[in-house]
């Protein structure tokens, strides 16, 4: 079982890696390297992966989640290995943070779900599997990646508490609390009828 105390400096230093590792901005990098345009311009103007399939290019928009979700995951890994489980999950919210407000893209950056499945996989496989079955049942439902989100959000720091021992329910609740703020806008939206649903392009 390993250490889950660090020290101030260790935890600030992971604080930092986290969150320069987060604001690595995956989506913008693939849109640049495929030819697919300005991001910023296209569908929600969205950097993440639901907004790059609006593209059309869906190689584009799996290499998008996949590398979203690596830097949360890594993140957690290294910190664990190199530190304690405290630096690992400090490090996991600062690489959410990272991927929202990336000093990259002037603080203006994506949703974090992806960043957030990576998290809670590395964290716990297992929570991280039954997030994601949360999800794809959800989206598959209801079409909108933006509810599927919410839903597993909201659940996820629930069945946290009723089926592990409580050490990821603080990360996991503050992650919830930032993924809804992060989706005023798609609230509204779905309140209105008017949210994008998975799959459809921009025009």
């Amino acid at each position: 079982m390993p250490s889950i105390e660090s020290t101030y400096a260790i935890l600030a230093l992971w604080a930092v890696i986290g969150y320069l590792a987060g604001s690595i901005p995956s989506g913008m990098i693939l849109a640049g390297l495929m030819n697919l345009g300005n991001l910023r311009e296209v569908g929600s103007g969205n950097i993440g992966a639901t907004n790059v399939l609006r593209t059309g290019n869906k190689k584009a928009a799996a290499l998008t989640l996949l590398f979203d979700a690596a830097k949360g995951a890594i993140v957690v890994l290294a910190a664990r290995l190199l530190a304690a489980e405290d630096a690992a999950q400090l490090g996991a919210l600062m690489a959410f943070l990272g991927h929202c407000f990336p000093i990259w893209l002037r603080f203006k950056g994506g949703k974090g779900v992806a960043t957030y499945f990576g998290i809670l996989l590395a964290v716990n496989w297992q929570i991280g599997l039954i997030a994601c079955a949360i999800w794809l049942v959800a989206a598959a439902i209801t079409r909108y990646s933006s509810l599927a989100a919410l839903v597993t959000a909201g659940w996820i720091p629930l069945i946290i508490g009723f089926i592990t021992n409580g050490t990821m329910f603080f990360l996991s609740a503050v992650l919830c609390f930032l993924i809804f703020l992060r989706h005023i806008g798609n609230i509204a939206r779905l309140r209105r009828g008017e949210e994008t649903k998975i799959g459809a392009k921009s025009v």
